[in-house]
């Protein structure tokens, strides 16, 4: 089993997920007064297929909910983990949901 680690590079402005230390992908984001906007991810092709994308959005928007950060999910597959996930909903911002078509 290989060892998994998701940790904030701020001065890179994104969150990244290692593979036994190895990077395997990353969700940008943009710092704002009150939370993140994150704005992309990615996950490198040889890293395909095993949960990653999945694994890096649930630990980083965990992170979001110990911060007490709002989170703007520019990202299609940040809003589609929130979609799938209802239990995030409430790190988006009520008067900012409708413009991601995010239930209020």
């Amino acid at each position: 089993m290989s060892e998994r680690e998701v940790r904030d590079n701020a001065a890179e402005h994104r969150f990244e997920i290692l593979v036994d230390g190895r990077p395997a992908g990353f969700s940008a984001y943009q710092r704002m007064t009150a939370g993140y906007a994150f704005t992309h991810t990615e996950i490198d092709d040889r890293f395909e297929g095993q949960g990653l994308g999945s694994e890096l959005v649930r630990s980083l928007l965990d992170t979001m909910r110990e911060r007490g950060a709002t989170v703007l999910p520019y990202c299609p597959f940040v809003k589609a983990y929130i979609e799938r996930h209802p239990e995030y909903l409430d790190l988006v911002p009520e008067d900012k949901r409708q413009s991601f078509e995010l239930p209020a």
